[in-house]
């Protein structure tokens, strides 16, 4: 067992752990928990995120939601839910995940199986870098076709492109607009408050569309 320590979260790496013990933990530790969990064949991670973390997690989703607003998107908040494969061994638990394009399709759904079920489309993960495994993988063998990662200041935006995530500057899912932008408002959150960036945040989208209406 390793256990390492970040300022944004605290890690315990298990290893040489089956599938069926890792279910069995799963079912212990039940929904009502901080922690967040990633297995990858064997490797256990578990996160329990502080507040640096859990603080740039909800910034980000509350300019998701601003850009659903403003695009007339509907999107369903999955949060951390276990996302799990066991023919291939990989769980992730995200730090946000949203359903967008696939909304509809699990709207009243109390839970999610990946076997008949699709991935969320839009996953976002904190300091991801941090991680003892590669979460890139994970998600990509799981089918998640967006991930943005937040990590020193800096938010990167990739798609998945043949089985691999491609770092690029807009997204699909919110018209093209040039998201890489956002790290400066993340960083403006510090300066003005989260209500004053929210509604400049809002403006900039709104600035951005009539542009590319016009």
């Amino acid at each position: 067992m390793v256990t390492t320590r970040t300022l944004s979260a605290q890690r315990v790496v298990l290893r040489n752990i089956s599938w069926q013990t890792f279910e069995t933990m799963l079912a212990d530790m039940g929904e009502d928990r901080a922690s967040r969990l990633t297995y990858d064949r064997g490797t256990l991670e578990i996160i329990t995120p502080l507040l640096p973390h859990e603080y740039w997690n909800r910034l980000i989703e509350r300019l998701i939601f601003v850009l659903g607003e403003e695009l007339n998107l509907e999107i369903l908040p999955a949060g951390s839910t276990t996302f799990k494969r066991e023919d291939l061994r990989r769980v992730a638990e995200p730090d946000s995940s949203y359903y967008i394009q696939n909304e509809a399709r699990v709207r009243n759904k109390s839970e999610i199986d990946l076997n008949s079920d699709p991935p969320p489309d839009l996953v976002v993960e904190i300091d991801l870098t941090s991680s003892s495994l590669d979460k890139f993988q994970i998600y990509a063998s799981l089918g998640v076709p967006e991930l943005w990662r937040y990590d020193e200041g800096v938010l990167r935006i990739y798609q998945l492109q043949q089985g691999q995530y491609v770092e690029c500057s807009d997204s699909p899912t919110f018209a093209q607009l040039p998201l890489n932008e956002i790290t400066r408002f993340l960083e403006e959150s510090q300066r003005i408050g989260v209500m004053g960036m929210t509604r400049n945040f809002r403006n900039w989208v709104r600035e951005q569309l009539a542009t590319n209406r016009n």
